[in-house]
């Protein structure tokens, strides 16, 4: 069964182009994803990220859960602060990426990926029973806007009741109100951008969406749907499950080292993690820029010397750089950059060059 978010009827009467994705109908564009990524790197856009999901951790042993689940260290963080980190299988095969936020001493919240709601939830059940806390999965009464571009702050501050020079990257404030509702104002972003994300329960994000609505006409607030979502993730070189993560993808293979800490007290995957770091990685992620005309898509393969040694994770036109550009996962001779590719799109071999990630930094 298809659910809708909060701001289902909004989208529909700001013309979104609704699909159904990970159970959810959202819009995957409204004037176009070229418009809506464009409006993100110049200006100020909103997507509804109400569909991913939230499981809250408190008790006295909460943050003892949190660690045996993450791979990050969650100790480290200080109240108000936000942590990535990947959750992986006892293999060090990735169950997801998600961010931690720490709410309290004893209290935190896991904030995951809509495709892996329901396998996450399980995993989480299953593998903190020892534990003194108590886990609440809040996915279904939250909904989550972002509100990025470099105008996000200007127009978050008209309407936010506190000082947003005080959130930092990385961190949050839960004391402040938006349209007189209390609400968690985050600063992470998934665009490369500056940007905010605000949570609150279902019944206040429709409110606050149209506080930000009503205020944004000033700044031109583009709309945004989840096909501008995947090409400014993309150019940023942020990894998307399924893409550049998997049960088959380990986080060391995807350049994510900084985000696992090997020398925290156990966590699942920590064994196998240890193992892949002193073999060294076989294989690993690179940027390619494409020499040749032609889009490299996700699972086309990657030969040299008519040898395939990997294959496409991402892929698309860039609209900032305007060049075909691809994320591939091969041989790790093969990850230097400089080195050349040649992509198998279809019965055609198109050469490409290594190139160095992300693609695009803000400046």
């Amino acid at each position: 069964m298809t659910s809708k978010t909060p701001l289902y009827e909004r989208h529909v009467e700001l013309g979104g182009k609704v699909v159904d994705f990970a159970g959810y109908k959202l819009p995957v564009q409204y004037a176009g994803i070229i418009e809506e990524h464009k409006a993100v790197r110049n200006g100020v856009g909103v997507f509804d990220v109400s569909h991913m999901g939230e499981f809250e951790f408190k008790g006295p042993q909460a943050l003892e859960a949190v660690q045996k689940l993450i791979a990050n260290n969650a100790a480290k963080l200080k109240v108000n602060q936000v942590l990535y980190t990947p959750m992986c299988y006892p293999d060090g095969g990735v169950v997801d990426d998600l961010l931690v936020y720490r709410l309290g001493e004893d209290r935190f919240l896991f904030v995951v990926n809509a495709a892996n709601l329901d396998k996450d939830w399980k995993w989480v059940q299953e593998n903190t029973k020892e534990f003194d806390a108590e886990i609440e999965n809040q996915s279904q009464k939250t909904g989550q806007i972002a509100l990025q571009g470099p105008r996000a702050q200007e127009l978050l501050q008209k309407i936010y009741d506190r000082d947003l020079d005080n959130i930092k990257f990385f961190w949050l404030d839960a004391e402040g109100k938006i349209a007189g509702r209390d609400c968690i104002v985050s600063r992470t972003g998934y665009t490369g951008e500056d940007g905010f994300e605000i949570y609150a329960p279902n019944e206040a994000i429709v409110e606050i969406f149209d506080a930000i609505w009503e205020t944004g006409k000033e700044f031109n607030l583009q709309p945004c749907g989840l096909g501008a979502r995947d090409t400014l993730r993309f150019e940023a070189g942020l990894p998307l499950y399924g893409h550049e993560l998997s049960p088959e993808i380990n986080p060391l293979e995807a350049r994510l080292k900084i985000f696992v800490d090997l020398e925290k007290d156990d966590f699942i995957g920590r064994d196998a993690l240890l193992e892949v770091r002193e073999k060294g990685v076989e294989r690993r992620i690179a940027g390619i820029e494409m020499k040749d005309k032609g889009i490299p898509r996700q699972g086309y393969p990657v030969e040299v010397d008519g040898e395939e040694v990997g294959f496409v994770t991402s892929g698309t036109f860039s609209p900032t750089l305007e060049k075909n550009l691809g994320i591939v996962m091969v041989k790790k001779e093969f990850a230097q950059t400089g080195s050349n590719l040649n992509i198998r799109i279809r019965k055609r071999l198109l050469e490409a060059e290594v190139v160095k990630l992300p693609f695009y930094k803000r400046r």
